[in-house]
């Protein structure tokens, strides 16, 4: 149920998505802990760009980091040794078929990985399945229509819907942010909460200027012009133009923005087989007695 990755696995790649996480740390992780002795699995953790924070917040949690690709697997296992994190266990897995047994995790942790999926809500499915009754999953999505930027563009805003078309066809959803919380509760999750957490950027924030504005969103869009071009969505001339606009935004005096979705809801517990009963109201059942006894004859005046 899974389609090619749309921004591809060369090395440039790999260095933006590094750049994304470094920029977007105390923005999306640093409200998610685990307990002590937790099992947690990491859904879709690519090259370990948020392995690496997840697994340092919680030293002291069991972290299973799952991925479709081998090759990412080896950059991740590399990007937790260079961290000395020990708390970390790789295998080769698919979300669709999931080689572990039923409510076997405490948590389940997944971070920009429903936009890549054909099925978004089926993945949920599975992963509620293998998460325990009361377990919390964190989901953490973008959204590519939340983007916005000062000067305005028309060639930026259709470079960017370049990058959400590509993704459609490759049957994922560039917008899948917006979605977070009727996936979730769709589900079967309780307890749903999402919290929308907005990149600002402006002349003031210049770490903000090169880790996000150009080395993760802007890299992201530039690195869709050949498959833009050949799709006939842009011309070279009118594509270079808005990459070029959207570094316009990122001098001193340019505004860039963009809101992520952190979703967070918990496995419903089961109920008890009495629990029917144990919710009878009590003077029910002091009826039901009393009337039990006068029809046995054992009522007494």
């Amino acid at each position: 149920m899974t389609r090619a990755y749309v921004h591809g696995y060369d090395a440039s790649e790999q260095q933006r998505l590094q750049d994304q996480a470094a920029s977007l740390v105390d923005l999306l992780h640093s409200d998610t802990t685990y307990e002590a002795g937790a099992l947690v699995l990491e859904a879709g953790c690519g090259v370990g760009a948020q392995t690496v924070t997840l697994a340092a917040n919680s030293p002291h949690a069991r972290i299973v980091s799952i991925d479709v690709s081998q090759p990412s697997l080896a950059q991740a296992r590399d990007a937790v040794d260079a961290a000395g994190l020990t708390n970390v266990e790789f295998r080769h897995a698919d979300i669709f078929a999931l080689p572990f047994a039923k409510e076997t995790f405490d948590h389940v942790f997944v971070c920009f990985v429903l936009e890549h999926l054909v099925d978004p809500a089926g993945a949920l499915e599975r992963l509620k399945h293998v998460l325990k009754p009361g377990g919390a999953i964190t989901v953490i999505e973008g959204d590519h229509g939340s983007a916005y930027h000062f000067p305005r563009s028309d060639f930026a805003r259709r470079a960017i819907a370049c990058q959400v078309e590509l993704q459609a066809r490759a049957g994922g959803n560039a917008l899948v942010g917006r979605e977070v919380y009727p996936l979730l509760a769709s589900a079967g999750f309780a307890d749903v909460r999402v919290s929308p957490r907005m990149v600002y950027v402006d002349g003031s924030r210049p770490h903000l200027i090169e880790g996000f504005t150009k080395k993760t969103f802007t890299a992201m869009i530039e690195g869709v012009r050949e498959p833009a071009l050949d799709a006939g969505l842009m011309t070279a001339a009118d594509f270079d133009r808005g990459i070029a606009d959207l570094y316009r935004a990122a001098a001193d005096d340019g505004v860039f923005c963009y809101t992520f979705f952190k979703g967070v809801a918990r496995k419903a517990r089961a109920l008890p087989p009495d629990f029917s009963r144990a919710c009878v109201p009590a003077d029910t059942e002091e009826k039901k007695s009393f009337a039990d006894l006068q029809r046995s004859g054992g009522a007494q005046n």
